[in-house]
């Protein structure tokens, strides 16, 4: 007799069927329920949204000066070390990923 490699085995078949027969037996939430929780959690109190009037924070920010070993690239803006300087052309200087 020959022998069906392809086919799924008996076994296999009777657990997938248990374990399908188990999700649909299980307390799942439906759909309403969850979108009811989420809509809650939507409203909870202190969250800032975009575009609120900040005009009375005051931001308080400790600026470090730039050392001499650092230099600012004048592609993106970002303070290197020397070790990254890649180029320096017309008194501007380019760091190793912008030039990569």
């Amino acid at each position: 007799m020959a022998t069906d490699y392809d086919e799924v085995r008996s076994d296999v078949a009777e657990s997938r069927n248990a374990s399908l027969e188990a999700l649909r037996s299980a307390n799942a939430p439906d759909a309403r329920s969850v979108v009811r929780e989420l809509d809650e959690a939507d409203t909870s109190e202190g969250v800032e949204l975009p575009g609120a009037d900040l005009s009375g924070e005051e931001l308080t920010v400790t600026v470090v000066p730039q050392k001499d070993d650092e230099f600012t690239c004048y592609s993106c803006f970002l303070v290197r070390h020397r070790s990254q300087l890649a180029r320096e052309k017309a008194g501007h200087a380019y760091c190793a990923d912008c030039l990569s």
